[in-house]
This record gives C-alpha cells, sequence and structure tokens, in this order.
C-alpha cells in the first residue's frame, strides 16, 4: 500500500515507500479546514518581518503530508467556479494516546465523510455528510503504488460505504470515486483527518463550546458531560464526536447530528475575533491544521491551500448549511444495521447541489441582466400548448449516453403520443445541456415537448426549424450530458423537501 508522501524535507535516505501516496483518515474535523488555512496565512503575516514569514511558510510547507488522487478528482478547485471538498475522516487508531479506543490493528474505515459544496459566488455553502453504513456500490481505483506503478482494486457492489477506504488496500482516491458514483458528483479536491485532527485542531483554537440538553456518560466514547454548555477540546472534543449510545436514537445517523452540530460551534469559533485577532491561536491553528490532516496531490503546498482558504474563508456561517445523505432502514435486513438511499429525496438533494442551488435563502447577487435572462427563460414556457399529436420534433444526442435518443423517441411515441418524432442520430458538436430549438410559429409546440418532458425555460432556443424526413417543417431536441433518462425530468429542484433535515451553523443547538 503507498505510504503517504510530504511535499518537502523530505531525507534523501528515506525509503520511498515512505515518500509517496498511501491512504490516510480520520474523523471529524471538517468544517475546521475551512477556515484554517486563512487562519494560517494571518498568523504567518502576524509573525513579522518578511524573512521570518518566508521561512515560516516554508517550514508549514515540510508539514503537509499529501497522497495522489488517482485520477479521481477534478484536478483541483478553481477560483471562479463552485467549490467541491470531500473531508473524510477515518477510525484508523494512529497516534499518540488513541490506541485504547479500540479496533487498534484495523486499517481504518471512511467513517466520517462529509461533501462540502461551495456556491459559485461564495454566498452560501452546502455540507453533506455521508452515514458510514450506507450501502453502496465501491467502484473499480486505479491506484498509485509507491513504485510509480499503477494498481486496479477491484470494487465492491452492496457493500458499507466505510468500505471505500483502508479495506483491501483502498486509498482515499476509492472514497472519491464512490461519493462520485453516489451522488454524481465529483470532488475537486480531498482532505483526510484522524483522530488526532480533533485533539490539536480544537486545542489550538482554545476550545469548542457545545450544549448538552441532557446529561451524557458513554462507557464507549469516554464523554462524560453534564446537561448545558461547556468548552471542550482534545481528548474530551474527541469524545464528544464519537459518541453514539447517549444521543438521539443511539445509532450512527444520531452521531452525524452530533458531529455536525459540533463543526457548527467550531466554525462559529473560527469566525469568532477572539480567534481571528489572536496571532498565537492562528499560529497553534496553521501548525495543527498542516500536521493532522493528509491532502490530495493537488493541495500539496501552502499557497494551494491558502488560495482554497481564502474562498472557504468568504462564507457567511448563517448561509452554511449541514445535511445528511437521505436515507432509509435496508429492507433486505431484519436486523436493522445498514441503510439505502431514499430514492424520493436523494437525487433531489444530489441536483441542488450539482446545480449550485442554496439550501438556504440567499440574498441574490447577480446582475440585473442576469435576472432579466432568467425571466425571459421563464417565460418561454407560458402560453398555449399544442396537442402531443401536433408536436413535430426530431431527437439528437449530443453528449448523451449511447442510446439515448431512440430510447427517447420510443418513450415519446409510445407513452406520450408525440407520434410524430423520428431519431435523427448524432447532433454535430457536445452540448453540456439538452437544448429544443424552434421556430416562432413553433412556440406552442415547444412548450408541449417542455411540458412532457420536464424542460426548463433556458432550455428553449427560439431560431429555426428544420425539415423532417417528410420535408415538413420540425424542432430540433439535442440530448445533452445532463440527459438523465427518458421520462425524467431536467428541471432543476429549487427547494430542499420537507423531509431532509439540514441546519446552518449559525444555529446554536443542544445534544438531545
Amino acid at each position: 500500500m503507498p505510504s503517504p508522501r510530504r511535499r518537502r524535507g523530505v531525507p534523501a535516505e528515506e525509503p520511498a515507500a515512505n515518500r509517496r501516496g498511501r491512504r490516510p483518515v480520520k474523523k471529524k474535523s471538517k468544517a475546521k479546514k475551512i477556515l484554517l488555512w486563512t487562519g494560517g496565512i494571518m498568523a504567518f503575516v502576524l509573525v513579522g518581518t518578511a524573512g521570518a514569514a518566508y521561512l515560516y511558510l516554508e517550514h508549514l510547507n515540510d508539514n503537509i503530508t499529501s497522497v495522489s488522487d488517482d485520477g479521481a478528482s477534478t484536478g483541483g478547485f478553481s477560483k471562479d467556479k463552485a467549490i467541491n471538498l470531500l473531508v473524510i475522516g477515518t477510525d484508523k487508531r494512529t497516534g499518540s494516546g488513541n490506541e485504547g479506543y479500540g479496533d487498534a490493528n484495523s486499517v481504518g474505515h471512511a467513517d466520517t465523510t462529509i461533501l462540502l459544496h461551495v456556491s459559485k459566488d461564495r454566498t452560501n455553502a452546502t455540507a453533506l455528510s455521508i452515514p458510514r453504513d450506507l450501502i453502496v456500490n465501491v467502484p473499480d481505483c486505479q491506484t498509485e503504488q509507491a513504485d510509480g506503478s499503477t494498481k486496479v482494486i477491484k470494487g465492491s457492489d452492496n457493500v458499507r460505504f466505510n468500505t471505500s477506504l483502508g479495506q483491501d488496500e483502498r486509498t482515499p482516491s476509492c472514497t472519491v470515486r464512490t461519493v462520485t458514483a453516489l451522488t454524481g458528483i465529483q470532488a475537486d479536491n480531498f482532505m483526510v483527518a484522524d483522530f488526532n485532527a480533533v485533539k490539536t485542531l480544537t486545542t489550538a483554537v482554545g476550545g469548542v463550546d457545545v450544549c448538552l440538553a441532557k446529561d451524557i456518560d458513554d462507557e464507549d466514547s469516554h464523554l462524560k458531560l453534564s446537561k448545558g454548555t461547556h468548552t471542550i477540546e482534545g481528548e474530551q472534543a474527541l469524545a464528544f464526536v464519537r459518541t453514539r449510545h447517549s444521543v438521539g436514537f443511539g445509532g450512527d445517523l444520531s452521531r452525524i447530528a452530533l458531529q455536525q452540530q459540533f463543526l457548527s460551534a467550531l466554525m462559529r469559533k473560527l469566525k469568532s475575533n477572539d480567534t481571528l485577532t489572536s496571532p498565537t491561536k492562528m499560529i497553534k491553528l496553521a501548525e495543527a491544521g498542516t500536521k493532522a490532516l493528509t491532502v490530495d496531490s493537488q493541495l500539496d503546498s501552502i499557497d494551494k491551500l491558502k488560495d482554497l482558504g481564502l474562498e472557504l474563508g468568504k462564507l457567511n456561517v448563517k448561509n452554511l448549511t449541514f445535511t445528511t445523505v437521505p436515507v432509509v432502514d435496508n429492507p433486505a435486513e431484519k436486523v436493522k444495521a445498514t441503510v439505502v438511499v431514499n430514492k424520493s429525496t436523494a437525487p433531489t438533494v444530489f441536483q441542488m447541489i450539482k446545480d449550485d442551488v442554496s439550501f438556504t435563502e440567499v440574498k441574490e447577487q447577480a446582475a440585473a441582466s442576469k435576472n432579466a435572462a432568467a425571466a425571459a427563460a421563464a417565460a418561454r414556457l407560458k402560453g398555449t400548448q399544442s396537442a402531443a399529436s401536433a408536436v413535430r420534433v426530431q431527437v439528437m444526442n449530443g453528449g448523451a449516453p449511447a442510446g439515448s435518443a431512440q430510447e427517447t423517441l420510443n418513450w415519446l411515441q409510445n407513452d406520450e403520443g408525440v407520434t410524430k418524432s423520428e431519431n435523427a442520430g448524432n447532433a454535430p458538436a457536445v452540448l453540456s445541456r439538452t437544448t429544443l430549438e424552434y421556430a416562432p410559429d413553433q412556440a406552442d409546440q415547444a412548450r408541449k415537448l417542455a411540458a412532457v418532458m420536464g424542460l426548463p425555460g433556458t432550455a428553449l432556443k427560439p431560431g429555426k426549424s428544420v425539415e423532417n424526413s417528410q420535408g415538413l417543417p420540425t424542432m430540433t431536441l439535442t440530448l445533452g450530458k445532463d440527459f438523465k433518462g427518458a421520462g425524467v425530468s431536467l428541471t432543476a429542484p429549487t427547494a430542499v423537501p420537507d423531509t431532509v433535515q439540514k441546519s446552518t451553523a449559525d444555529k446554536v443547538e443542544c445534544a438531545k
């Protein structure tokens, strides 16, 4: 199994196996990083002279451990696009003082995982927790080895999500691929942390304030706290995020809710003046963060982490929403131990994240021209609609899976009564989104087809008609990369289903 690789400061005599990609892991120090890198840079600026600052940056670079992303990510975040950061926590018992937490010889699992989506305009973010006991398909994973070669680790179907890391020599890139397969969202970067990250980061920030609605005495996690508000750090913070049997229904989903409350409290602490104006805390955060977290090979320098931190630091905690993949009990089990995706609500959650739709109400920052364009697109759907039998359309494949044009044609003709339709083969160019082009006098047909297919107003493109195989004017429907299958609406969801639980980082919640 490849071992972690440090970007700088590796002794020449150190074995190659100690310098290249390994799997990482931690438990739950996700939101910390959101502001950690901004804080670290502020800390270095406050150190003093330019020379001292340079030396300090070099020191932080030496702290950073990175592993290959094995081509599983997009290749790194961009300042002008939405950001998807996968934060992976492991239950591997590495680090001083962690031997007593049981399962000491385990290679570790993806025990706590959050997909953090930050909007393109940086006004909002969504932190999506992925239950460790969720049944998923882990795909085949191409993985870099210590000697620079690659090895394909065979995937597994219908297994717990936590097996996507550590098991069968799987590295973090396998977890990235699993999340992409599950949600349809490809991470730009990933970070991994073990138990020590929670302990060192909470200590560096001077403790995190948490609230309990009842007394807790958990023998498994070693957490013993009375009802009320407490400031926790180090071992006590680790015990807090590990506790499970003493909160909610005593399962992993209850623990996820507790972790989200903890991360919200941490975000508030990191944003507070008490932290941001303290050079000592900033330096401690920079030290703890660069030592505790393993990052992908696209984030292997303090400059890159600084740039990411500056983007994440633009967030307002009131617009950071924590939620969890909607799940239901696994129907295949008599004794409930695992969960499966809730097919009625999870697709909406995934699609909203993919479409960069905020889970909170955010003040509109778009320019007036953008608003006008949106209004114009919506107006195309308003008006009379022709009968399905009057709609003439040719269907082309412009980036959808092979066979999609014929699949859509069969569905339109056999299920929706759009009999005047035909397959026109492949489009001359690949499109990211499905479009319907039509002449002005075909607007009523376009509105009907949009209603049948669930096309948004932005998909309708007033233009010109073409001739079909019988020489009659017809519209052109080009299926883009966003096509999900015949009969599946392409209109993006704009609101989270009422049954999906969510909370925002600005709200103080007490663990029950």
